[in-house]
């Protein structure tokens, strides 16, 4: 097999676009949580959540008079709770029949619907707000149904685009753009809704959604067959090296794939780490501000830094990763059960240790930023093992995987809110070692269980063995 250059190739287009648009996926995701505390009314969340005085202010606030044309609301910290955590109730119907519906009708429609769809219910967001609660749960629901049927969409176009030896390079740039998107998005969402008012942040991150689109449906493909400008020798290429990996039976094997341990593997260990991540992506805006006593500005800038961390971690590994597999011969199976230790035991100290620290914020920082870094290594771990094992079904495992991952979205940080009533470092401590210790039974089951094979079942009539 002779390597095709990555250079202005139809398979690394595809991840930059990708790229792009899981970066604008979750600017529409997270720029919920920035926008939320400035259209509450900042008294009504007070009755139940008393500030900790733990920490002294320590806010050198720049006197720039701040926009407030915006409506507020009165709405208590439950209200706010299930506010944040209703993406999720709609993000988890549509996993598993997305990678389903992927495999029959290819990612790319898929794709590019969730993302447009999800822009389009973010334009209405202010609208929805405006009309009641209920109204923007619905609203935030249904952005949720657009988003769950991105990533399985993903991973089955890329079961037919990415050789076996680039897979970590390639699916590490287009997922690390939802790191690169938490990053941007937190940052801005804060300064749109300082200088200018709340309603922006939804209508910016909404129309850039869908101008996005537009590039998708004329640029992309399903697969390399199809594709209008691919070289003959990229197409060549990508088709050789997947030939014995890809299953032509039409049936889903659906029993022995939830009979099969090394799927379980992957659901364990996604589980545990979306734990921990959901936690910090809904949560850490609000422990700045309630126990380190950070203002907005300076806010939105320190909870972007450990996301920026993540994504350069996500990209480094990917090479890393292809690396040790290509040139050190080092098994596929090794290499993502290492990569998910790291990437899960390395988070749960550093997030256990950012509650004992007391009010050094600087250090505080530190640790949540080194905590979620470290995570990036994931993605090269767990996270694309579905394309090891059975990479014919890799978008109907993602949606398996993904749901049982999308839980801790919508308990996590409900559990946490409830746990840090009076606010008080101790309360908080006990968020993070729950967080710590699911992340480190999820590493180890994973170490345990995992395979790095493709599965007799994925390949055509299980009588195919690889060597």
């Amino acid at each position: 097999l002779v390597s095709v250059p990555a250079c202005c190739s139809a398979r690394y287009n595809l991840a930059l676009l990708a790229c792009l648009g899981f970066f604008l996926l979750y600017a529409l995701r997270v720029n919920l949580s920035v926008a939320l505390v400035d259209m509450v009314e900042p008294n009504t969340s007070l009755a139940k959540n008393t500030t900790s005085n733990v920490c002294p202010e320590h806010s050198s606030t720049i006197n720039v008079p701040r926009n407030t044309t915006g409506e507020k609301y009165s709405w208590d910290a439950d209200t706010q709770g299930w506010i944040l955590g209703s993406f999720f109730y709609g993000y988890i119907i549509t996993q598993i029949p997305g990678g389903y519906l992927a495999s029959k009708i290819g990612g790319k429609l898929l794709l590019g619907f969730g993302i447009f769809g999800t822009s389009l219910f973010t334009l209405l967001t202010p609208l929805a707000a405006d009309l009641g609660v209920g109204y923007l749960i619905a609203v935030r629901a249904l952005e949720g149904l657009g988003e769950g049927v991105t990533f399985p969409a993903m991973h089955s176009m890329w079961s037919s685009w990415a050789p076996p030896l680039e897979r970590s390079k390639l699916l590490s740039i287009s997922y690390a753009g939802a790191q690169l998107g938490t990053v941007v998005s937190l940052p801005l969402s804060g300064l749109i809704c300082y200088y200018m008012n709340w309603v922006y942040v939804f209508y910016i991150f909404g129309a850039l959604g869908v101008l996005w689109w537009f590039f998708w449906m004329g640029l992309v493909s399903d697969t390399p067959e199809t594709h209008r400008s691919i070289s003959h020798a990229e197409r060549e290429y990508i088709l050789s090296s997947l030939k014995d990996q890809l299953s032509t039976q039409k049936s889903v094997p659906w029993r022995p794939m939830l009979e099969s341990l090394p799927l379980w593997a992957i659901v364990v260990a996604h589980f545990s780490y979306n734990w921990t991540f959901y936690t910090l992506l809904t949560l850490l805006p609000t422990y700045m501000k309630e126990i380190l006593r950070f203002d907005a500005q300076e806010n939105g800038f320190l909870s972007a830094l450990p996301y920026f961390g993540c994504w350069l971690c996500i990209i480094l590994s990917g090479q890393i990763a292809d690396y040790l597999r290509e040139k050190q011969n080092f098994s596929t199976v090794c290499v993502r059960k290492c990569f998910t230790l790291i990437g899960m035991i390395g988070p749960a100290v550093f997030l256990v240790a950012a509650g004992f620290i007391g009010c050094n914020y600087a250090l505080a920082v530190a640790f949540v930023t080194i905590s979620t870094t470290l995570g990036g290594f994931c993605t090269s771990g767990y996270s694309i093992n579905h394309l090891d094992i059975a990479p014919s079904y890799a978008g109907i495992l993602l949606g398996i995987t993904n749901s049982f991952a999308t839980i801790p979205g919508m308990v996590g940080p409900v559990i946490a809110k409830n746990l840090t009533h009076n606010n008080t470092v101790g309360e908080w401590q006990t968020v993070f070692y729950i967080a710590a210790s699911i992340n480190l039974f999820g590493a180890i089951f994973f170490a345990l269980f995992a395979s790095g094979e493709v599965q007799d079942w994925a390949v055509s009539g299980y009588h195919l063995h690889r060597n």
